[in-house]
């Protein structure tokens, strides 16, 4: 018998027919033997619509009643599901967030998980009760219902698995596991057996849609086995494990990009001691993301230019705030018309040439290279947007990603 949590997004219980059909598969998995916890998003677009109602009734709404309101989606999916269950004869019982409880920190809005308390739903689960646990939602330290931020029940999934000690955390989507690169782009795109915690955390921080960056993170902190699945189809997902569940590592394992990228660039600033910070300190203090930077110092010595990136929605904040910093420089160049690529594998750690080969494939399709940024495992560029696709195709060919 495994203990197994079951996650299920917004498209999978998007009307009664596929809730109908995700009451299916946990009865399947059921029947196999296997006690199991499901957790459900919201049915697909609802929180759109209740984000924009609070949107319309206060732009600048009270964030606990933002939570009040936004949490109710979940709620609607849970109750759904457990009658689902119910009515093909399967014991199951609906559990919002504030019940277990899942206790979170004071941030509305966007929430962190704190702890989660299990032993009730591990008494039941043990008695042959299916859980049905709302994602996105928790309980704060007000009392009060928190969420957890966009793409929240990923996270909720992979902590509840650790809190439940799991076996495995199944994540139901619209696509059949992670591939090399977007199918939709490159057609020869491969399938991944299995990729590690690492690889899947910075395809997820650098564009891939296919796991939330927090949910990854968890998993790769308590060792939690993540399993990404279609929910439309019964074929084979993704593992996502430890490395040393890969007996055979790739030099590259997938190539990401991500259109939410702006650039800045600030052209002759004063060169002095302490001149970074004041212009990245007033940013974090907005709570404005900067990734990649690159800083070239003038010929004279006293001037420099300073080129950094934001999310393109941080955009205009950015420039506001920089503006505003009392700094000295001649002009200050905003581009949101660029996207970040980036070219990710553990096999990097052990292998030189692999930026030598992504900077000559590039090269050989003129396009140009604005900013540079590596970690680890990964090397990212910033293009113009216009040669998102052309990059994408030419690198997945020159590191041997195609289907054969």
């Amino acid at each position: 018998m495994a203990r197994i949590v079951m996650k299920f997004g917004g498209t999978s219980v998007g009307d009664i027919d596929r809730i109908k059909n995700v009451a299916k598969r946990v009865k399947r998995e059921v029947e196999a033997g296997n006690q199991v916890a499901v957790v459900v998003s919201a049915m697909s677009g609802t929180t759109n619509q209740l984000v924009d109602w609070c949107k319309q009734m206060a732009p600048l709404h009270d964030a606990r009643e933002y939570d009040q309101v936004v949490a109710t989606g979940e709620q609607v999916t849970t109750g759904l599901l457990a009658i689902g269950l119910q009515e093909l004869g399967v014991e199951a019982r609906s559990w919002c967030g504030w019940q277990l409880p899942i206790r979170t920190d004071g941030v509305h809005g966007k929430a962190r998980i704190m702890t989660i308390e299990t032993e009730d739903m591990i008494r039941r689960m043990e008695q042959g009760q299916v859980a049905v646990v709302a994602g996105f939602q928790g309980l704060g330290p007000d009392n009060r219902i928190s969420t957890l931020g966009r793409g929240g029940s990923d996270t909720s999934a992979v902590a509840l698995a650790a809190a439940l000690h799991a076996d495995r955390c199944d994540i139901y989507t619209d696509v059949d596991g992670v591939y090399t690169t977007d199918p939709r782009i490159v057609k020869c795109a491969k399938k991944l057996d299995k990729i590690t915690y690492e690889e899947m955390l910075e395809l997820a921080s650098v564009g891939a849609k296919v796991l939330q960056t927090r949910s990854v993170e968890m998993a790769m902190k308590h060792r939690v086995r993540v399993q990404v699945l279609s929910s439309f189809e019964d074929k084979p997902g993704t593992l996502v494990c430890d490395e040393d569940e890969i007996v055979e590592k790739e030099l590259v394992s997938g190539i990401a990009y991500s259109r939410d990228e702006a650039k800045v660039t600030l052209v002759k600033v004063s060169d002095r001691p302490g001149v970074a910070a004041s212009i990245f300190g007033p940013l974090a203090d907005a709570a404005i993301n900067v990734d990649m930077i690159v800083q070239n110092v003038s010929d004279d010595g006293k001037s420099t230019d300073l080129t950094f990136t934001v999310g393109k929605a941080d955009l205009d904040r950015a420039k506001k705030v920089v503006s505003d910093a009392g700094l000295t420089f001649e002009k200050l160049v905003a581009d949101a018309n660029v996207v970040k690529v980036s070219v990710i594998g553990v096999g990097m750690r052990s292998h030189a040439g692999i930026a030598q080969k992504m900077f000559q494939t590039l090269a050989a399709e003129g396009i140009n290279i604005q900013v540079i940024s590596t970690s680890e495992i990964k090397i990212s560029v910033l293009i113009e947007e216009k040669y998102t696709e052309l990059a994408l195709r030419a690198l997945h060919t020159a590191y041997g990603l195609d289907a054969a």
